[in-house]
């Protein structure tokens, strides 16, 4: 059974219909404490290298070419793979994200990329 996968930015309140919790960024949300997160799993490995994240900057003018890239990136990272092997039986999985921007940012792309891999 295919889990349903969502999306929720770190900064909205952890609710019990969330499910489990991953936060797929690199870097730990500004301003969230740690303790009260409530993110099961941090997957820094699923997040956009460096290198894309910083040339991207959340400018949706570069949103296509982000989207591109990011996905060659997880075709090529075997942790992705490992992932979904590890969370196939979880019946709803929310990936949290950090930016602000609720349209261009690395968990919409994981979401939709996720959901062919399970």
């Amino acid at each position: 059974m295919k889990p349903i996968i969502r999306i929720k930015r770190a900064y909205e309140p952890a609710e019990n219909t969330d499910g489990y919790r991953v936060l797929v960024d690199k870097l730990w949300p500004r301003g969230i404490d740690k303790k009260h997160a409530a993110i099961e799993e941090w997957a820094k490995s699923l997040a956009p290298s460096d290198a894309l994240r910083k040339w991207f900057g959340h400018d949706p003018a570069l949103w296509e070419g982000f989207q591109q890239q990011y996905r060659a990136e997880l075709e090529q990272n075997p942790a992705v793979a490992e992932f979904v092997h590890h969370h196939k039986s979880i019946k709803l999985l929310t990936l949290v994200y950090g930016a602000k921007d609720t349209l261009h940012n690395n968990a919409v792309v994981l979401q939709s990329f996720l959901e062919t891999k399970f």
